[in-house]
């Protein structure tokens, strides 16, 4: 009976990762991320689209509430999106050269759009199923590898996997498999929360020459 004992108090010990809940981890994230009164990364970006060549792009990414994020790429040099909470402006230009797209927020929440942290933690618990995959380091950091699978139609992919930080619930890595069948993979490095966010960061001024298109 000892001796059973011991054998189950070991494993309990050295049972792996996967028999936490993900749903209590992806719960601690979504309060975290809710929480912030800004978030700002670097940002690494690779679509891989079965149809067509691989996109890389990386820049960085300033969040500040549910109304206003700023992606702004250093490669491609100049590229931004922008949601400064009445419009989302999309400037693109080694895809849709001399052309900006605006378009309008939609009232009435938050505006998830192009924020892809948004779509993934404003309230999960109501919109995916968790489920444990794994832990890995991640930029030196240990993560838990949570799988969300949409438990509610109308949202934009099939499946998400996202790397979160032990220590302070913060992500450093989305992989999304979008309707289209595109994979994207999102990693994020140095960020930093709370910081003071000036307005300007969510301006963005159409270049001279580009041509703004509603849609």
């Amino acid at each position: 009976m000892i001796g059973r004992l011991l054998v189950v108090l070991a494993l309990s010990a050295t049972a792996p990762a996967s028999a936490q809940d993900a749903g209590e981890i992806i719960g601690r994230a979504a309060r975290v991320y809710r929480s912030l009164a800004s978030l700002q990364a670097d940002f690494e970006q690779v679509i891989d689209n079965p149809m067509i060549d691989s996109a890389e792009s990386r820049g960085t990414l300033v969040q500040a509430g549910n109304a206003k994020l700023a992606m702004r790429f250093t490669d491609p040099s100049g590229e931004a999106i922008v949601v400064d909470g009445k419009h989302v402006w999309i400037y693109t230009p080694s895809t849709v050269p001399g052309q900006v797209i605006r378009m309008q927020v939609p009232s009435g929440g938050p505006a998830y759009g192009y924020n892809l942290l948004a779509w993934l933690l404003d309230r999960p618990a109501e919109r995916y199923q968790p489920s444990y995959v794994r832990t890995e380091r991640v930029g030196g950091r240990t993560t838990d590898v949570i799988k969300l699978v949409p438990a509610v139609p109308d949202l934009p992919f099939t499946q998400a996997v996202i790397w979160l930080d032990r220590e302070d619930a913060l992500p450093r890595r989305l992989e999304i498999l979008e309707q289209s069948g595109a994979t994207r993979t999102l990693r994020l490095a140095r960020l930093r929360t709370n910081a003071p966010v000036p307005d300007r960061t969510f301006t963005f001024k159409v270049p001279a020459g580009a041509r703004v298109v509603d849609q």
